[in-house]
């Protein structure tokens, strides 16, 4: 099963903004050199939304190519789309690609259907698309999506398809939820928080890993905090040093825009565009930034 620091990978793309593919596995090389356990491709950092099946599809096969150097290097697509039948052909092809597992966004533009129609529509991607062994992370980001998923839904689909619905990418960002996940289902679920705040309370309420954007930039020190945690020594020095790494990032958005800067600035990449309608970090921003973060 999977566990550990995992990158929530920016995509590198082209000035047309088509997927620069000759660079994603040289970037990924980077963060498995830099302590990432994996990575997810195609989440929020990643732009998934704003991409079509078929440059997705390359995008999954482009990210393979990881293994020729790193064979461990554990690899998450980014599936969920409105569309049920996107997300099944999605799904299915990431799995037949060779990808590790899914992290599926519940469906974000009927906002109110309610957890019966969310259990309908996952359970049908469930049973169609994922293999009898294939790891599937349900996607909570409540402020992006506009769609929570419950801790009943949640169960739901677990005691549905308990081999196939593994997990959840939860970056709510709300301590009381992940306290509640751990309370809930203990180690029967594969919790992965994505905010780097609350990396060591969730890794005390169950949780295995992190999927974040900042494992862009700080995955030693997450790796760190991992590897402290899982033999008990003590971090909290650890934590508030990316606690208050997080708290300066989190003044200057969109985050992709702000990965895709920093990573140009301090690890010598090119400095990739984001997509449309995400726009750059303006000049102003990108002092400011600099000044406020040491990543020497």
């Amino acid at each position: 099963m999977i566990s550990g620091v995992f990158a929530a990978s920016i995509t590198p793309l082209n000035p047309d903004y088509s997927p620069d593919l000759e660079s994603l596995p040289l970037y990924l090389s980077h963060l498995a050199e830099r302590g990432c356990h994996g990575a997810l491709i195609l989440g929020t950092t990643g732009e998934g939304p704003s991409f079509s099946p078929d440059q997705r599809i390359e995008i999954y096969r482009s990210a393979l190519e990881v293994r020729q150097q790193w064979p461990e290097f554990q690899l998450l697509a980014g599936t969920g789309t409105p569309s049920l039948e996107e997300t099944s052909n999605l799904t299915r092809a990431a799995f037949e690609l060779g990808m590790d597992g899914v992290v599926i966004l519940p469906p974000f533009y009927f906002r109110n259907s309610g957890d019966e129609g969310l259990f309908t529509w996952y359970l049908n991607i469930l049973r169609t698309s994922v293999p009898s062994d294939g790891i599937t992370l349900a996607y909570h980001i409540p402020a992006v999506s506009g769609v929570p998923l419950s801790i009943d839904l949640i169960s739901r689909l677990h005691d549905a398809a308990p081999d196939k619905f593994v997990g959840l990418k939860d970056s709510s960002g709300d301590r009381a939820f992940s306290s509640q996940l751990g309370e809930h289902f203990g180690d029967d679920l594969l919790i992965f928080t994505g905010n780097d705040r609350l990396f060591t309370f969730a890794l005390q309420n169950h949780a295995v890993g992190c999927i974040t954007a900042l494992a862009n930039l700080i995955s030693l020190d997450l790796n760190d905090l991992w590897k402290a945690n899982r033999t008990q020594l003590p971090a909290n020095h650890i934590q508030d040093k990316i606690s208050s790494f997080r708290g300066i990032c989190d003044q200057f958005q969109p985050f992709p825009s702000l990965i895709k800067y920093l990573v140009s600035k301090y690890y010598d990449f090119p400095r990739w565009p984001v997509c449309p309608p995400l726009v750059e970090l303006s000049k102003d921003s990108e002092d400011r930034v600099s000044a406020l973060l040491d990543l020497a």
